[in-house]
């Protein structure tokens, strides 16, 4: 069972940076692809980024695009995701998952396709 836990969320201005970390421990990760989501107060949760089980593919939500990196770092079993150009509207809790893909080239922010979820971090991007 895989087990995931999500740091480096706080309070930033706008336009500032923030990086998101994703632990894992437990089962091992290297054949999931990880994705993760947010959701503010009153929305439902949105995929945000995810990385590919072979790490050959990532993905983006439009709103994300050009200012968040995904990556992972396989001997630390951590996934990173770099939030640049921060905006207020990035404001939510954020949420690192689990998903299978047959595909290791392939992965969606599609929320109902991934398993284990991490407990989130909150991040506020305020003045």
């Amino acid at each position: 069972q895989v087990q995931l836990v999500e740091s480096g969320g706080g309070l930033v201005q706008p336009g500032g940076s923030l990086i998101l970390s994703c632990a894992a421990s437990g089962e091992s990760v290297d054949f999931y692809a990880i994705g993760w989501f947010r959701q503010a107060p009153g929305k439902e949760r949105e995929g945000v980024s995810c990385i590919s089980s072979s790490d050959g593919i990532t993905a983006y939500a439009d709103s994300t695009k050009g200012r968040f990196t995904i990556s992972r770092d396989r001997a630390k079993k951590m996934v990173y995701l770099q939030m640049n150009s921060l905006e207020r509207e990035d404001t939510a809790g954020y949420f690192c998952a689990t998903g299978y893909y047959a595909d290791s080239q392939r992965c969606d922010l599609v929320v109902r396709k991934y398993e284990a979820w991490g407990q989130g971090t909150q991040v506020t991007v305020s003045s």
